[in-house]
């Protein structure tokens, strides 16, 4: 009688875990599953999500949409949320007794609002199926095997080398290890191709300007670009006591982090803070009322909605006294108003740091993967799912639903090559 088929999930992050999950679910149990972790605990980014909370998800349901919200990978995975999309995930959470709700943003947590939840959720169903993860399990090396091994019941195999010494065949592995330098040497070795990873989803440190007073303040629709040529990110922008945050910032960072890596992180920025305005038509909005309407007072218009003490920032950039009124504002004011309402110029010196969220915009090359199965195209046998590849997403619970995704998909791609 043959063994069940052996199966090792490189990795207890969230894609890991969820992988082992699904794997186990295709082949109806009927699988010999092991996690392997170098860390001492699992789901460490789950447990510091949306701070605390655990971002789960977006509720953006449409796969084009979605797609569109990745920098890297929308391509791909255009086809992949046709298979497993957030819609997807809160029934699979919900089938395990817990509910997701959505925020006035879009993204998704447990309405517990505890990332202890989701975790827990893993962990019960873990131990229910008797998956097991083994502790500081630092992987050395994945070698394929040369001679089939009619006992595991798939193609050749691997031999799994860990520190320490330890080592273990298995039919099938599963690499879910998230940004992690040393296995990506290691898949170097196998022939795969690695895209220099660099930071993405981080804020944006400012050279010296008073902007930085109004720390707190979120200004709703914003748009920045790098100078001179960048392409224009928009959202809420939160300005912090060194500079820019919030989704705006957060989406130029993903968007751009390449070239902001290769500037180190020293470029200069527009802002236009009242989103989409073209500074010409702003410009003739003002004439068209200090012509009509004289002894008004210069205000923002309302559809802006931009804070009072912001506003007061921008008068004074614009070297414009409060409580002037149209008639007493020149047409060369009421340019370089516009000026600094649609084009703010700032020169951002350093990358911060988004909370203890960390993602890179690198990895496996996509072009050495299978997606429709997550499937190796170098090296039969090994699948990969998560942030290993080359793959993320901007803030919003996409990179978790990447996670899901690609994990589903391994897990079925798996199910195709074994035969119970």
């Amino acid at each position: 009688m043959r063994k069940k088929p052996k199966i090792a999930v490189i990795g207890a992050g969230a894609s890991g875990c969820f992988a082992a999950l699904q794997i186990y679910d295709e082949l109806q149990g009927l699988c010999d599953i092991q996690i392997f972790e170098k860390s001492k605990e699992p789901l460490s980014k789950l447990k510091i999500s949306g701070g605390g909370r655990c971002n789960v998800t977006h509720n953006l349901f449409d796969p084009e949409l979605l797609s569109m919200r990745y920098p890297r990978g929308n391509k791909e995975l255009r086809w992949a949320f046709e298979s497993f999309s957030p819609s997807d995930t809160i029934t699979w959470f919900q089938k395990r007794g817990v509910t997701l709700k959505a925020e006035a943003d879009g993204r998704m947590f447990p309405t517990t609002d505890s990332s202890e939840t989701i975790i827990n959720c893993f962990l019960d169903e873990l131990k229910s199926k008797k998956i097991p993860i083994h502790f500081e399990q630092g992987l050395v090396g994945i070698y394929p095997n040369q001679i089939p091994d009619v006992n595991l019941n798939q193609k050749n195999g691997f031999r799994v080398l860990w520190e320490g010494g330890f080592e273990e065949n298995f039919g099938t592995v599963v690499i879910a290890t998230g940004s992690n330098r040393k296995v990506w040497s290691i898949l170097e070795k196998l022939g795969h191709k690695i895209i220099t990873p660099v930071p993405s989803l981080f804020t944006l440190t400012l050279e010296n300007t008073d902007l930085v007073e109004l720390t707190g303040l979120v200004v709703p629709n914003s748009e920045i670009k790098i100078l001179p040529k960048g392409k224009p990110q928009s959202g809420p922008m939160l300005i912090t006591h060194w500079g820019l945050s919030g989704p705006c910032a957060l989406r130029l960072s993903a968007w751009e982090a390449r070239t902001l890596f290769e500037a180190d992180y020293k470029v200069d920025l527009s802002v236009n803070w009242i989103g989409g305005e073209k500074t010409q038509n702003v410009e003739e909005i003002y004439l068209s009322k200090k012509e009509k309407t004289p002894g008004d007072k210069l205000v923002p218009d309302p559809l802006w909605k931009l804070p009072n003490r912001f506003w007061e920032w921008i008068l004074n950039e614009s070297k414009i006294q409060p409580n002037k009124r149209y008639s007493d504002i020149s047409k060369s004011e009421i340019r370089n108003l516009c000026l600094i309402l649609t084009q703010t110029k700032l020169r951002m010196v350093a990358k911060g740091v988004f909370k203890e969220e960390f993602v890179t915009a690198g990895g496996v090359s996509r072009k050495d993967i299978q997606f429709q199965t997550m499937e190796s195209k170098k090296t039969p046998g090994l699948f990969f799912t998560g942030e290993v590849i080359d793959v993320d997403g901007v803030t919003g619970g996409f990179n978790f639903q990447n996670a899901w995704t690609t994990a589903t998909i391994a897990a079925r791609g798996i199910r195709k090559t074994i035969v119970i």
